[in-house]
This record gives C-alpha cells, structure tokens and sequence, in this order.
C-alpha cells in the first residue's frame, strides 16, 4: 500500500466506499491524516466498517475543517448535476480529488524515483495497459500495475528507484487527479462515451487532455492519429515530446501497423518494426493500435527490439476482451464481454471473417448502426437482453437472425449452427451493449458465456489446452 503522506495531521473527507474509497481511507489513515468517511449506501458503509473506515455522516459536518474531499470516479462530479459532496466542497473551497491524486501526489514527492506511465482512451485502454505490463515484466523491470484495469492504485507498491507504475486512467480519474504528470502519456482513441457525465465531446475530450496538461520536454505524448479528436489534442500539445500511433496511415515520428508490419518511424525513415501476424493475443487492427502504443512505451523505458517482441508473442490476451476461450475442431469460441458499445464490438467483428454473433443486453445510444459494413461478415446473430428487438430490425436483411432471450441457448444454438456449416467459424460473443439487464457487470457476463461453452460436448477450453 501507498500512504498519502500529504494529509499528515490534516482532516481528509472521502465519499464512495468501494474499492477506490477503502484505498483511499486506508492509505490517507497510514499517512498520519484523519478520515472522515461516508457512502450513501447503508450496505457498503457497513462493509467499510468492518474494513475498519471511520464512519461519519458528512451531512452533518462543518466542511471548513477538510483539507480535501476524496471522490469514488464513479460519483458525479459535474453531470448530470454535481453531487451534493461536490457542491459541499465548492462552497467550502475544499478540494475535490480521487484515490488517483492521492497516488500522483505521492509519486511526485518521491523525487523521481518511479517512472510513470498513464494509459487512456475510449476502447483499448485496458489492454494496453496490461501489454505494457506484461513486456516490461516479461524483461525483467520491476513493475507495478493499477488504476481502472482493476487494483485501486493505493494498494501498490511504494515508489522505489527504478520501479515502473503502468497505470489505467478513466476519464472520470483524469477530471479527479490535477496534479498528473506521466513520465510517459498514451491517449489511444476517442469515441462518443460517457456523454451523460461530461456533457458531451467536447467535454469527454477535454477531460481526456488532461492526461498531457502537465507533461513539460522530459516527457512523453503517444497520441493515435486515427480519429479527429484525437488529432487535435496531439496538434494542439506544446510541452512534451509527441509520437503518433496509427493503423490507418503512415506516421512521421511515432508507429504505424499496415497489414500486421509494426513500423517505427522517425522523421519519415523506418528506424525498426516487426511483424504481429500470427501472434494470437494481438489479433485484429485494435490489437495492432495497442500493440503500437505498448512499443512506444517500451522503447521509452529501454527496452531492445527483441524483448518488446518476446512479449508480444507470450502476451495471452486479456480477460474478456478478445478472449479465445475454447476450440471445436475449427470453431473458435471469443468472449468479448467487455465491448459494452458499437465502437468496441467493431473492433471484434474486423478481426474474424466467418461469425455466428452472439450480441444484445443494454443497449447504448446509437444502437449497432454503425457496424452495418460487418454485417456481410455475420452468418447469423443470436440475440440476447434488452435490445434483441432493436438489433433485430437493425440486422434485417442482412443476416440470419435468431432471438435467443438467453446468453445460454444463443451459445448452444451458436454452435450447433457453427457445426453443421463446417470450416473455419468464429462464435463471438462481442455483445456492443451494456449488461445492466442480464447481469451486474461485464466480468459476470464473461463468465456466463465462458461456463455456457464449457458445458458443450465436444470442445476444448483455452485453459484445458494450457494444461
């Protein structure tokens, strides 16, 4: 764990008792402050009671007395409407901030002893973040990994010389963390997300600038080139270094991938590259966009050609997200229970040319309209949740359908029209909606699909095959 050394003998207020607000309390506790700790919920301030969080209802405070007020990312900070913690602070001029400051501040105070590298974007950002992980791992370099992929980054380990943070930052950390200032800053890609908490593009692409607001010419901007926003914050940054990444182009300084050839470039010449195809962790031109930022990054911490590409090669992929699951003779089965929007399952569906599409839950704003250039792709598509019906009228037409209701019989009919077609056939399961109507999350989702395969006769999971 981290302390936040910061706040010794200061009274801290933190609001959102989750993963991110246990971190907090704990490490402001470690570092000498006074934690004064709430949650709406009556269950989860239970949970942090027994967690041993000192409780207080921050209604009834005087909030002139906070240092600080330490907001959970998922509490609103300015839409729809601030939370009332926020509007407590403002008007008590108390600063609002997240477990992410806290940890930014106390890497700051450690004089340069840690290297930072912050990872962003709309889609991708956790599989960057573990690729950069698993390289740096991969060539021995001690390296710690965090933020939105999964462990709070509180409960790391403290900064010592050497040390490499690869952390994961949501657009809602970025709005809580003023004082970020990555030694190395990678923002991936922007698409129209988390509208109803910035307002709208604008706003989420400001908010996703901040990951460079600081950066000065020691440090480093890997930004992609491949869609307009994100263009523009890389002509408009002015301190750090800049390199491009694109699947789409070719690149001046920065990498680009055509056709699985990483290239990197410096001013206009190749100066080194090598090949992604064949590489199953790395499958698909998202992959190859990751792939190119993980290299940046790596080269950047001092890392030759060869251990980047070893790591490549032994990277297994993440969790739900392009995950190969299991194999039937020439049938994969791929759980992407973390495409919870169109933008993410395109990403799926350009990867795989013979699909039996398992898609639906809740669906997000725009519904899957813009995945029709796919639909030629997709033999059939078995609904599931909420947005079946919608799906529907959209796929018509163009592909067989089925409505499944299940995430069980979709799998089951799935495989059993996979296996009667013959030849090589993914059964993707890239859901591009949220799972709020099945399940409480897209974890939870994954391993639904991942039981509802195993119980197939005749199929081989990825684990079994490790083994």
């Amino acid at each position: 764990m981290i302390p936040a050394t910061g706040y010794t003998g200061k009274t801290v207020a933190v609001f959102g008792l989750g993963a991110s607000g246990l971190a907090s309390s704990a490490s402001l506790l470690a570092g000498g402050a006074t934690v004064k700790a709430w949650d709406d919920a009556e269950v989860t301030r239970a949970k942090a009671a027994e967690a041993g969080v000192p409780l207080c209802d921050l209604t009834q405070e005087d909030w002139s007395e906070f240092a600080a007020l330490v907001l959970a990312p998922g509490v609103p900070l300015t839409h729809p409407e601030p939370h009332w913690t926020v509007k407590q602070a403002g008007a008590a001029n108390v600063p609002v901030i997240g477990d992410t400051e806290l940890f930014v501040q106390s890497l700051n105070a450690g004089a340069g002893e840690a290297h930072l590298i912050g990872i962003t974007g709309t889609n991708g950002k956790s599989t960057t973040t573990a690729l950069i992980g698993h390289i740096l791992k991969s060539a021995g370099r001690d390296t710690q990994v965090g933020g939105n992929i999964g462990t709070a980054v509180l409960e790391l380990a403290e900064a010592a010389p050497g040390r490499h943070y690869v952390v994961e930052f949501s657009s809602y950390q970025l709005d809580l963390t003023p004082s970020l200032k990555p030694d190395t800053g990678i923002l991936l890609n922007l698409t129209p997300d988390h509208l109803d908490r910035h307002g709208d593009m604008a706003g989420y692409a400001a908010a996703k600038a901040k990951m460079f607001a600081l950066q000065d010419a020691h440090d480093l901007a890997v930004v992609g080139d491949d869609d307009a926003y994100c263009a523009e914050i890389a002509r408009n940054l002015t301190g750090p270094e800049r390199q491009l990444i694109s699947v789409e182009h070719e690149v001046s300084d920065g990498v680009c991938v055509a056709e699985g050839a990483l290239s990197q470039r410096r001013e206009g010449r190749e100066v080194a590259g090598c090949s992604l195809l064949g590489i199953d962790g790395l499958r698909g031109r998202h992959n190859w966009q990751n792939a190119a930022a993980a290299w940046v990054a790596c080269r950047r911490a001092g890392l030759s050609e060869d251990e980047i590409l070893a790591g490549f090669k032994s990277f297994p992929g993440l969790i739900h997200r392009m995950e190969q699951v299991a194999r039937s003779g020439d049938i994969l089965f791929i759980n992407d229970s973390k495409a919870t929007n169109a933008d993410a399952a395109a990403r799926a569906l350009d990867s795989f040319q013979t699909i039996y599409w398992i898609a639906g839950g809740l669906a997000k704003s725009g519904g899957i309209e813009e995945l029709k250039s796919f639909f030629p792709r997709i033999v059939c598509a078995y609904l599931i949740g909420d947005a079946a019906d919608d799906f529907a009228k959209t796929l018509s037409g163009h592909t067989a359908i089925k409505q499944c209701g299940t995430l069980e019989r979709a799998v089951t009919e799935a495989f059993e029209d996979a296996s009667a077609d013959g030849g090589p056939a993914v059964v993707l399961f890239s859901p591009a909606c949220a799972s709020f109507d099945q399940y409480r999350n897209f974890e939870i989702r994954g391993e639904a699909f991942r039981s509802a395969v195993a119980a197939l006769d005749g199929v081989s999971l990825k684990s079994e095959e490790a083994a």
